[in-house]
């Protein structure tokens, strides 16, 4: 025997033996552990009260984007990035006056801008330039206030700030801009939000009611998930803040997730209750095996979140590691919490039993096995519709779009573009060492772009020559602040759409050529680069979250052959998963379409990794390929059947309730992923392996005897 071959036997042992005493030590400390366990709840609730939630997804873009640089001097120079536009229908001048006093009056304002800060009110309209006409005046006898705040859109200040503003306003007043759809997220997001968590865990509970024998257990591992979900909530704080995005879904997704892993241990502990002498030592043999047993597929999930830190739209970060910091408490709370709750309840959970309704899958599993290479041709067949009509799904980018249109924000936004033709809004910043009339022919070379409804500026108002220290500072602080003059222009577009996009192209063209470092900003040019950005990320995590799982299942197989055939199966179930929207005609959001494939992947190969393992261990003991397939599916489609069920329970119910189409698009996509995923390990996998059995003896180092094998037939002697 060589020094080397020792060494790594020696390593081996060890690390079984420090296993074994850490189990242990779970083990005899239980009532410390649970003790320490809910204490920690109270730090954890607090952070997770501290934790900021961002509302404003443009925000997570990258920040050397020129939209990006013109926003931020749009914030510190002229304080416009954070705006909300008041159309006020038929109000006398009187009252309005009195009304836009009220709002300035409101913490966190600025200013409340109408005609009244220029000129005497009662001076008729027809006197006044014809920009300022079309700007200030519109339809149905209408008139416009811009509100300042002093804080930007996503602020708690500001969003504290439009919620007083919207107590305010008399009737006829259509609150509209970014600032007041945000707060209208915010509040949204808060009402629904209880209502995600109470619908995942029912439908959870009700799946493992009716797929496991105690009455006890699934209260057991819903309090058992309590304490990681918390602890990630609570860990947040060290992030500064998380989106609302992430908000939502968390809790939803680590239930789902790491639900696999509390299956898993009560199976363990139940095969060793029947092997071991006393509860205390099955348990002590049932961590230590779960603790091997999931280390490559709790691996390959938080890979797969981690993937998404390869995004340049950080929103990706954000989800990725709060999801992959969720999974990996959920790993530990499992070995450690977990059983301690099982042994403190144990008298409990073998008293309250009851039939199961999830049954093993005994004729499916001789079907499959004496069908294999038509299951496989088949499934071939149905795949490349699927794959073809993925890459065609219309995806859509605007937060505007994925909300209920009848929000206050959504229907004062609706209205500027009825009655002032503000569908939206372009801000762009030229250096004030322009002269007059330069800005002046490149106003009327804006105002030529297809689509564009007005244009105004400090030049365009007053004309050449005019003394621009005679108006007021309220003025010269909106049109001209910090080196940079302001061009406001209107578009009839709406935002993410190719003609907004291709309006942009031309509008950047002509700043360009007056001021190279002119800069153009505001929701339409932001939510284009957005769109330029994300195309980037869909490809990027997709590699990364692949190579990543390719890698651990790899290392864990010790073969070439079986993480590619792993991945192939999810990836087309995610192709169908991802392909039915557009048979459907469905639009997605961006978002979705970037993460929803790194979720599946990362959620869902715990499934192939279990029936592959099991396959691999039956091949050992000498089964046939036909033999080893058919044993595998039926003893794993009891786990992966409750497993994906919960996992689809605790998504879907968040999908058919949520008024918000981002995340019930989302939690749609992630429930259907979970079934096809589900039923794509359970059919053709066992199918795939049969027939790629040759390959996978061929391409992985000691196929036929398994680390598992040997250590049942040593437990044995």
């Amino acid at each position: 025997m060589t020094t080397g071959h020792f060494t790594k036997i020696f390593n081996h042992f060890l690390w079984r033996v420090l296993m074994k005493k850490i189990a242990q030590g779970i083990v005899r400390l239980r009532k410390l552990i649970l003790t320490v366990a809910f204490l920690l709840l109270i730090p954890s609730a607090i952070g997770a009260i501290a934790t900021r939630i961002n509302y404003d997804i443009l925000t997570y873009l990258p920040q050397d984007l020129d939209s990006m640089i013109g926003e931020v001097a749009l914030e510190d120079d002229f304080h416009l990035a954070s705006t909300g536009m008041i159309t006020v229908e038929g109000l006398p001048t009187n009252e309005l006056i009195a009304m836009k006093k009220d709002i300035e009056a409101v913490p966190g304002v600025t200013q409340t801008f109408w005609l009244s800060d220029v000129i005497d009110p009662s001076i008729p309209t027809e006197m006044l330039p014809a920009d300022v006409q079309q700007f200030m005046f519109g339809k149905n006898d209408s008139t416009m206030l811009i509100v300042r705040f002093d804080a930007p859109s996503a602020s708690d200040e500001t969003m504290e700030a439009v919620a007083q503003i919207e107590k305010l306003l008399r009737k006829d007043c259509f609150f509209g801009g970014m600032s007041v759809i945000l707060q209208d997220t915010k509040a949204l997001v808060n009402q629904e939000m209880p209502m995600y968590i109470l619908i995942a865990v029912g439908a959870s509970l009700l799946v493992l009611f009716l797929s496991l024998e105690s009455t006890i257990t699934p209260l057991l591992f819903m309090l058992g998930l309590l304490f990681p979900i918390a602890y990630n909530f609570g860990t947040n704080i060290f992030l500064g803040q998380i989106s609302y995005i992430t908000e939502a879904l968390a809790t939803v997704l680590q239930l789902g997730v790491t639900m696999d892993f509390s299956i898993f241990l009560l199976h363990r502990y139940q095969e060793e209750k029947e092997l071991r002498s006393s509860n205390e030592e099955a348990m002590t043999s049932a961590i230590c095996k779960t603790m091997t047993s999931i280390s490559a597929s709790s691996l390959t999930t938080i890979a797969g979140f981690l993937a998404l830190c390869a995004m340049r739209l950080t929103l990706g970060r954000d989800i990725g590691l709060v999801m992959a910091k969720g999974v990996a408490l959920g790993v530990i709370c499992t070995v450690v919490i977990l059983p301690s709750l099982i042994l403190t309840f144990d008298k409990w959970v073998e008293k309250y039993k009851h039939r199961t309704v999830i049954p093993k899958l005994k004729k499916l599993s001789y079907f499959v096995s004496n069908h294999s290479v038509p299951i496989v041709v088949i499934f071939i067949l149905i795949l490349i519709p699927f794959a073809i009509a993925q890459n065609k799904t219309e995806v859509y980018y605007t937060l505007f779009d994925s909300l209920p249109q009848d929000l206050t924000g959504i229907v004062g936004t609706n209205k500027l573009g009825e009655d002032f033709g503000m569908t939206t809004s372009h801000f762009i910043l030229v250096h004030d060492d322009l002269t007059a009339t330069e800005v002046s022919d490149l106003c009327d070379e804006l105002k030529d772009v297809d689509g564009i409804t007005q244009v105004v500026s400090l030049d365009s108002i007053t004309g050449p020559g005019f003394q621009t220290e005679l108006l007021p500072d309220s003025i010269m602080e909106i049109l001209q602040s910090g080196g940079y003059k302001l061009i406001l222009a209107n578009s009839s577009y709406k935002t993410g759409t190719d003609a907004i996009n291709n309006q942009l192209d031309e509008m950047i063209s002509l700043i360009k050529t007056v001021d190279p470092e002119g800069v153009i900003t505001g929701e339409g040019a932001m939510t284009k680069d957005l769109i330029e950005v994300a195309d980037v990320d869909f490809k990027n995590v997709n590699v990364w979250s692949i190579m990543a799982v390719l890698v651990i299942i790899a290392v864990s197989f010790k073969s070439i052959s079986i993480p590619a055939l792993l991945v192939a199966s999810i990836e087309a179930a995610i192709a169908i998963n991802m392909g039915i929207p557009y048979f459907t005609g469905t639009q997605l959001p961006f978002i979705a379409s970037i993460v929803i494939g790194t979720i599946q992947l990362g959620a869902t190969v715990d499934y192939s990794i279990l029936m592959t393992t099991r396959y691999h261990e039956e091949r050992a003991f000498g089964r046939t390929p036909k033999e080893a397939a058919q044993q595998s599916l039926e003893h794993c489609s009891q786990s992966i059947l409750t497993s994906g069920l919960t996992f689809f329970a605790a998504t879907v119910g968040v999908a058919a309730i949520s008024k918000m189409e981002l995340l019930k698009s989302i939690c749609l996509l992630i429930s259907r992923g979970a079934l096809i995923s589900m039923v794509v390990i359970l059919v053709m996998l066992p199918a795939a392996l049969m027939l790629c059995d040759w390959i996978i003896r061929h391409t992985t180092l000691k196929w036929m005897v398994p680390e598992s094998a040997n250590a049942k037939k040593s437990e044995k002697e």
